[in-house]
């Protein structure tokens, strides 16, 4: 493993403003092993992912589960998902967690609000339990920090014991077809090679993008059925062995797109199915 974690910090010294500086040494800290830490994981384990669970157990229908490998606490896995919701990577990682899932969880963010602003750091903290980092930068005048803040994600995934979530679309897709997925950012398929960990497809449906109408739908019988399908590990073969360029990279980053679409066809069937 690297010696040297990439520091974010270092890198955008001159691009960062004071409060974007205090949030992420705030939220990095607590990626150290430690009390902290611990802390961390205990409450992304024990309060996270109950009340995730809880609020989604009357609409929620999983499919692929035996087709994970065991997630073994020392090593690494990213989990990438199609994106429609907020809530996508929390309704999947709190069944995982649920489901004996020991990791660390992270999901990158977007820097407006979370990082910019004193309050996103408390939603950060209250919603995820500081699992939202690094913060990806919408600004070309800073897109380079974003390489820097996926070469701190390959830095933590190669030391062992993280569970990232991560979107190849970058974006939410806003269509009416849920099953069309954007294209696929190459920063994923730099960081599935520099990282060279497990990668768990994964494909959701049926999640709402506002919060208080999706908890209440979980009870008062209007839910839509939330399907999630898990698919098997992906094999990127030669891709993984090429030296990084980004050719590449697009290519790590479109078989990934190209294995959740196809667990989409097989969401779209089992939704079929139910209604029926």
């Amino acid at each position: 493993m690297d010696l040297e974690r990439p520091d974010l910090i270092r890198e955008g010294a001159d691009r960062l403003s004071r409060l974007e500086r205090l949030n992420i040494s705030a939220v990095r800290a607590t990626f150290e092993p430690g009390p902290i830490d611990r802390a961390v994981r205990f409450c992304q384990r024990h309060i996270g992912a109950e009340w995730i669970t809880t609020v989604t157990r009357h609409l929620l229908h999983v499919h692929g589960l035996e087709r994970l490998p065991p997630l073994d606490p020392a090593k690494s896995y990213i989990c990438a998902s199609n994106h429609r919701s907020f809530f996508d990577l929390y309704v999947i990682t709190g069944y995982l967690v649920k489901h004996g899932l020991p990791h660390r969880l992270v999901f990158p963010v977007r820097s407006d609000f979370f990082y910019d602003s004193p309050l996103g750091l408390v939603v950060n903290g209250l919603m995820s339990f500081l699992a939202m980092y690094p913060p990806i930068f919408r600004d070309r005048g800073r897109a380079a920090l974003n390489l820097t803040g996926l070469d701190e994600l390959a830095w933590m995934l190669r030391r062992g014991g993280t569970f990232l979530g991560m979107h190849p679309e970058g974006t939410r897709g806003k269509g009416d077809d849920p099953y069309e997925l954007l294209p696929a950012q190459p920063g994923i398929g730099r960081l599935i090679h520099r990282s060279g960990v497990t990668v768990l497809p994964v494909f959701v449906n049926g999640l709402l993008n506002d919060l208080p109408r999706q908890v209440t739908s979980n009870y008062d019988g209007t839910g839509v059925p939330v399907h999630v399908v898990f698919g098997e590990p992906l094999d990127y073969g030669e891709l993984s062995g090429q030296r990084g360029s980004p050719r590449v990279y697009r290519a790590i980053a479109d078989r990934t797109r190209a294995a959740i679409t196809a667990l989409g066809r097989e969401e779209r069937a089992h939704r079929l199915q139910s209604s029926s």
